[in-house]
């Protein structure tokens, strides 16, 4: 049984709230002073924005994919290896929820806003904007879905993977506070209770704020584009921060109710309106087209999944990546803290392998339908000469979505179903984000005051607001792959510190399975001793 730590973490309460000084007002105060310089210089935001992002892409693009290959091959060398048999929280540990339920929670945090947003806009791009060749053909259609499927796939999941699994073993098989502190007790000890703990959570709740904060500004930017396409509804500034300031009301009391209740109830619901979303695609649709244009694709893809995952742009001018593969690596680095926290959260008495193999591969094969239902659904169409959600694409990708929807019959209703659906992810990426940020700046209680959580919520919705006002969509971006920079130094660290909590557990338990077999063999020696004196 793994030996639980002694937690030095406790905090005396401020203001009656349970908090980590140091971690909650460093990080108020630097989104604090974000806003406010962005408010100030707004006209040249947008530039500085633009220059920044091109300029980490371009110097540290081969740093994020170097990371998350990594990353993919450490969690699965450990689902493989004698590690995965170990058990979060300990062998008698039970899951906390069923698998359904656990499977909706980690889908609708990982995924929600960007998967509705980009199954379209995603794939037409690529066809007509190839990394290789000419546009608009079918060599261009197969190279679309590889490449979706490349920023949509597995490694995506291997960086929650890895989150969530450091998080929740240290969590509930050490008895350490739910914070990403918690993993580095092998390298740091009782220190992380200091400054370099503090500083590590101060590192992640800035990225989950400003990668959540990008979610919420593509959510809100296609909910708006929405109304005006189908009610005729104003799309402006104002609109979306009007949007996001009601999206944010219903959050905050989603997430005050908690997460057996809001939370749970909300990514179920968002599974099953996903669900029969897609299932009206498929049959309202190319229904065998579908089925075998994902056949193909997923072979694609595993048939160059080495080259295009390792392909850097080396010997090419053309910076393909930046707006793309860069930008979704630094996107989901940023996000892993608060997807990877909230899923070690609900994880609890599953096994290692078990939960690395799930959080990889089911979601990964449920997005790829979903991307060949309707990514490769509108490029089909484009190849057939029905160009109309191509040039949707071309001029405002925020409507691609329900351009697509006009090629099929109940257009309204698969409009307003996929509006409340995006609207739903928001509310709750945003509840789920604020449980994780409160677990962050409040020494990782699990069940911090509600007060803590209202302000957080609040917090996110705020800097989406302001960063949409500041510099649209590119400063959400910026703020995501600065922010994940130094972040992705911190999981290489992680991978080392888990391997370490692994490999010392495995010892433990083996050490006692082998007392175990002693104890046992010599019962059954003694019994059959006083079995043959009996006999005697």
């Amino acid at each position: 049984m793994p030996q639980k730590i002694k937690r030095s973490d406790e905090k005396e309460s401020i203001f009656g709230l349970k908090l980590n000084g140091n971690v909650f007002f460093t990080s108020a105060l630097f989104i604090l002073i974000s806003i406010v310089l962005t408010l100030i210089f707004k006209d040249s935001a947008s530039e500085f924005f633009n220059t920044t992002q091109e300029s980490v892409s371009r110097h540290g693009g081969w740093f994020y994919i170097l990371g998350v290959n990594f990353f993919l091959l450490f969690v699965l060398y450990l689902a493989l290896s004698k590690y995965g048999n170990l058990k979060i929280g300990g062998p008698d540990a039970e899951p906390e929820f069923k698998k359904i339920s656990w499977f909706s929670m980690l889908f609708s945090a990982g995924m929600g806003i960007g998967l509705l947003y980009f199954s379209i806009s995603e794939p037409l791009t690529h066809f007509s904007n190839p990394p290789f060749g000419e546009g608009g053909n079918a060599e261009a259609a197969r190279e679309a879905m590889k490449y979706t499927y490349l920023h949509w796939g597995v490694h995506i999941w291997g960086i929650y993977a890895l989150v969530g699994l450091s998080l929740a073993y240290f969590t509930y098989t050490r008895g350490l506070p739910l914070t990403l502190r918690s993993v580095f007790y092998p390298f740091l000890g009782k220190r992380i209770y200091g400054i370099w703990g503090d500083l590590i959570d101060i590192f992640a709740v800035i990225a989950t704020l400003f990668g959540l904060a990008t979610s919420l500004g593509y959510g809100v930017t296609q909910i708006s584009a929405g109304l005006n396409y189908i009610f005729d509804l104003p799309d402006s500034i104002t609109s979306q921060v009007l949007i996001i300031a009601f999206i944010t009301l219903v959050a905050t009391v989603s997430v005050v109710s908690g997460i057996h209740k809001g939370v749970k109830f909300l990514s179920e619901w968002n599974i099953r309106v996903a669900a029969i979303l897609l299932l009206l695609i498929l049959i309202l649709g190319p229904t065998m087209f579908i089925f075998k244009s994902y056949v193909q694709n997923v072979g694609a893809y595993i048939g160059s999944f080495f080259e295009i995952s390792t392909w850097t742009e080396s010997y090419s001018q053309d910076n393909w990546q930046m707006p793309w593969t860069i930008t979704y690596w630094g996107w989901w680095i940023a996000w892993s803290p608060f997807v990877g926290m909230f899923i070690a959260r609900i994880s609890k008495g599953r096994q290692v392998r078990e939960f690395i193999l799930s959080v990889l591969f089911l979601p990964t094969i449920v997005i790829f339908f979903w991307m060949t239902a309707f990514g490769g659904t509108a490029i089909n169409d484009a190849l057939l000469g029905e160009t109309s959600v191509m040039e949707a694409v071309n001029t405002n990708a925020d409507i691609s979505l329900f351009v697509f929807f006009e090629n099929y019959p109940f257009t309204i209703v698969l409009n307003l179903v996929a509006i409340a659906l995006v609207a739903s992810f928001f509310v709750t990426s945003s509840d789920s984000g604020s449980l994780v940020i409160d677990s962050l700046t409040s020494g990782g209680k699990i069940d911090a005051p509600k007060g803590q959580r209202v302000f957080w919520a609040v917090t996110e919705g705020t800097i989406a607001a302001v960063l949409l006002i500041g510099g649209g969509l590119e400063a959400l971006q910026t703020a995501s792959i600065v922010s994940a920079l130094p972040f992705t130094v911190i999981l290489f660290i992680m991978c080392y510190s888990l391997y370490l909590g692994l490999k010392e557990d495995h010892k433990k338990q083996q050490l006692q399975s082998d007392e175990d077999k002693y104890e046992q063999t010599l019962k059954r020696i003694i019994e059959k001793r006083k079995q043959k004196d009996t006999e005697k």
